[in-house]
C-alpha cells in the first residue's frame, strides 16, 4: 500500500515538474512570437532584394575594409547557424579570403535583425545593444589572432579539405540565391517574384532553425523551473562581484558548447541565467557562442579538417571571452549595466494584450506567406536544404550541361540563368 502511494505521489511530481517547465517555455514562446515572425520576414525581404553572386568577390582579402563589407552581408543573411557556416565554406571554395568568411559566418548569427528583436524582449534593449556592440569587437579580435595565429600551411591544409565537399547540414539553404535584381527596391519587393522570394526565405529559416528555437524553450523553461536560484548564484559567482565579472564570459561559452543549441534559440537560455545571476559580459559570449556547439564542432571537423577546427575552436573561444568582458567593462563603465534581473522567463499566461494582438496579426502573416510558399514549388525547395549544391557547371559527355531548376525539372537551358517561374538559379542536370 505505502509502495503504491509512493509510486503515485512520485509519478504526480514528475507530472507536476514537466508541466511547469512546458509552462514556462509557453510563457516564453508567446511572448516573443510576433518577434519571431517579424524578425524572420524582415530577414527574408533582405535576402530578397541582396544577391550572393557577389558577396565572394567583395570578400578578396582580410583588410578592415573586406571584414566591414563580410559583416555587413552576413548582418542582411539568414540566422540560421548550420547554413551560415555552410555558406562561409562555400564562399572560401569560391575564392574568398578565409578570414572575411568567417567574419560573414559570425555576423550572420549574431546581428541579425531577429536577434536583436528577440534579445530585446527576453533581457532588455541593453543586451541588444551589446550584442550589436560586442560582435563587431569580436569579429575584429578573431581577426587580429587570425592574422598574427593563422600559419600558411594550415590555410592550404584547410582548403585541400573543403574542396572535398564533404556535406555538412543545411548546404542546399546556404547557397539558394533567389534575389531579385533590376528596377527599385520597392518594386523589387512588390514583384510577383519578390513576393515568392519573401515567401521562400521565410519558410526555409524557420525550418532550418525551429528546432533549435524548440529545444531552447524547453531547455530554458525546464532550468526555470527545476534549477534552484542558489546554484547559479554558487556556480555564476554571484558573492565575488569581480571574480563574477571574469568567471561569466569564461565559462559562458562552455555552457553553450555543452547545450547543443544554437541561433535565436540560445537567447531564452541567456534569459535564465541572467536571472541566475551571470555577469553582463557572460550573457554576451554565452549568446556568441552558438558557432562552437558540438555538432558545429563536427562539421569544421568535416569542412575544414580536425587540425583546423581545433584551431578554430581556440581562437573562437578566446575571442568571445574577451568580447565579453570588454562589454562587461565598457556597459558598466557607461552605466548601462541593468541593476535588476528580471529577464521574461515566466509561466504561462495569455490574456488580451498589445502581445497577443500582435501575435494574431502576424500569424495571418504567417499564414499568407505560407500559402504562397506552397503554390510556388516550396515544398520542393525544402527537399533540397540539406542536399550539397552542385559546384560543377560541365559534365563529361563533351562539356556541355544542360540547366534545369530544382523545383520546375520541366524548366530547362543550354546555359546558366535562372527559372522564369520562382527565379531560383539553374543547375546542371544530373545524368
Amino acid at each position: 500500500m505505502k509502495t503504491t502511494s509512493f509510486r503515485a505521489l512520485t509519478a504526480a511530481a514528475i507530472t507536476a515538474a514537466i508541466a511547469e517547465a512546458l509552462s514556462f517555455a509557453f510563457g516564453m514562446t508567446w511572448e516573443i512570437l510576433w518577434a519571431l515572425v517579424l524578425g524572420f520576414g524582415l530577414s527574408a525581404v533582405v535576402q530578397a532584394v541582396v544577391s550572393k553572386e557577389s558577396v565572394t568577390r567583395l570578400l578578396p582579402d582580410d583588410s578592415a575594409r573586406s571584414i566591414a563589407i563580410a559583416c555587413g552581408l552576413g548582418a542582411a543573411s539568414s540566422s540560421c547557424s548550420y547554413a551560415a557556416v555552410a555558406l562561409a565554406r562555400s564562399l572560401f571554395r569560391k575564392g574568398a579570403d578565409f578570414t572575411a568568411a568567417i567574419a560573414f559566418e559570425f555576423a550572420s548569427t549574431n546581428l541579425v535583425i531577429e536577434l536583436g528583436i528577440i534579445t530585446w524582449l527576453l533581457l532588455g534593449w541593453q543586451f541588444t545593444l551589446a550584442e550589436f556592440v560586442g560582435g563587431p569587437i569580436m569579429i575584429a579580435i578573431l581577426a587580429v589572432a587570425f592574422r598574427l595565429t593563422l600559419k600558411p600551411r594550415l590555410l592550404e591544409e584547410a582548403r585541400a579539405q573543403a574542396d572535398r565537399g564533404l556535406a555538412g547540414v543545411m548546404e542546399g539553404h546556404a547557397t539558394m540565391d533567389m534575389s531579385v535584381g533590376g528596377g527599385s527596391l520597392a518594386s523589387r519587393i512588390a514583384s510577383d517574384r519578390g513576393f515568392t522570394a519573401i515567401s521562400h526565405y521565410f519558410v526555409m529559416d524557420w525550418a532550418a532553425i525551429w528546432k533549435d528555437i524548440v529545444v531552447g524553450l524547453l531547455i530554458a523553461g525546464a532550468l526555470a523551473a527545476w534549477v534552484p536560484e542558489a546554484f547559479w548564484q554558487s556556480f555564476f559567482l554571484v558573492e565575488h562581484p569581480v571574480l563574477a565579472k571574469i568567471w561569466g564570459p569564461l565559462i559562458a561559452p562552455l555552457v553553450s558548447v555543452l547545450s547543443f543549441v544554437c541561433s535565436i534559440g540560445n537567447v531564452p537560455l541567456a534569459a535564465v541565467l541572467w536571472n541566475g545571476g551571470i555577469s553582463f559580459g557572460g550573457v554576451a559570449s554565452f549568446i556568441f557562442a552558438d558557432l562552437i556547439i558540438l555538432p558545429i564542432l563536427n562539421i569544421y571537423r568535416k569542412y575544414y579538417g580536425v587540425k583546423m577546427s581545433w584551431y578554430l575552436l581556440v581562437t573562437f573561444y578566446l575571442s568571445m571571452v574577451a568580447a565579453g568582458w570588454i562589454v562587461e567593462l565598457l556597459f558598466g563603465v557607461l552605466g548601462l549595466v541593468p541593476e535588476e534581473r528580471h529577464a521574461h522567463v515566466m509561466e504561462a499566461s495569455v490574456s488580451w494584450n498589445y502581445t497577443t494582438f500582435l501575435n494574431i496579426v502576424f500569424l495571418v502573416v504567417t499564414a499568407i506567406l505560407v500559402a504562397r510558399f506552397l503554390r510556388t514549388g516550396g515544398p520542393g525547395m525544402l527537399r533540397m536544404m540539406n542536399m550539397a549544391p552542385h559546384e560543377e557547371d560541365d559534365h563529361e559527355d563533351g562539356g556541355v550541361a544542360t540547366y534545369t531548376c530544382p523545383m520546375h525539372p520541366e524548366v530547362r537551358s543550354s546555359t546558366p540563368g535562372r527559372c522564369p517561374k520562382c527565379g531560383m538559379d539553374l543547375v546542371p542536370e544530373e545524368r
